[in-house]
């Protein structure tokens, strides 16, 4: 199954992502990690995602589906992945549905839409740490979730980090990008009956209910 996770930045995709990863055995493919990793390898391509990524904006959808293409072909998501971050637009949504097609026949697709209020989203980004190892990645909030100890991940004891983009104004210009695209894209997997929508206020509960959801989606 690929699970595809919706909801605008600082939703909590990435974190309960990696809870559902974690329980249905399934490799989490984050598409913000990937652009990272090509930003940081200075590549042409890289360069030109680091812009867009620094500026708030998103990231072309013919430069985003070819990057997610050529992971899905890898063999830990031949049967299946949690995809945060992809898709972002109808013709990316478009763009998987043809891929899995042809190349997973017979794998199931849903997506998951986490639906939180911009304010409060705003207020998660800003004060989201996230760990420097990127082996562990554990996300902390100094509001609602610190570190037992300050500035260092209680997982894998590295660094902990504020990403550069995550400021009022950058996450907000994203949010305003995110609503422009998010409609037609929630309407795409509703018409085709592929969408699960949760306010996930207690983390725990939101994880239990999408997991029960997919239990009986699997059965369909």
């Amino acid at each position: 199954m690929y699970i595809v996770m919706l909801g605008a930045p600082g939703s909590g995709k990435g974190t309960i992502g990696k809870i559902l990863s974690h329980d249905l055995g399934l490799t989490h493919v984050s598409t913000g990690d990937i652009f990272r990793e090509q930003s940081n390898k200075k590549t042409e391509l890289g360069k030109k995602i680091r812009e867009y990524m620094e500026s708030g904006a998103l990231v072309p959808d013919e430069v985003v589906i070819e990057t997610v293409k050529a992971r899905l072909l890898e063999e830990d998501v031949k049967d299946g992945a949690i995809l945060d971050g992809f898709p972002r637009t109808v013709a990316q949504a478009e763009a998987l549905r043809d891929f899995l097609k042809e190349n997973r026949p017979e794998a199931k697709r849903v997506a998951i839409e986490l639906d939180v209020p911009d304010a409060e989203i705003v207020r998660r980004v800003v004060n989201r740490l996230i760990c420097t190892n990127k082996a562990c990645g554990e996300i902390y909030n100094k509001e609602t979730r610190p570190p037992k100890q300050e500035g260092i991940c209680d997982v894998c004891g590295s660094e902990l980090k504020r990403r550069k983009d995550d400021n009022e104004e950058t996450v907000t210009k994203r949010l305003d990008i995110y609503h422009q695209n998010s409609k037609n894209l929630i309407d795409f997997y509703r018409k085709n009956n592929a969408l699960y929508s949760i306010y996930p206020q207690e983390l725990e509960v939101a994880v239990k209910k999408i997991e029960e959801f997919l239990e009986e989606y699997k059965r369909k």
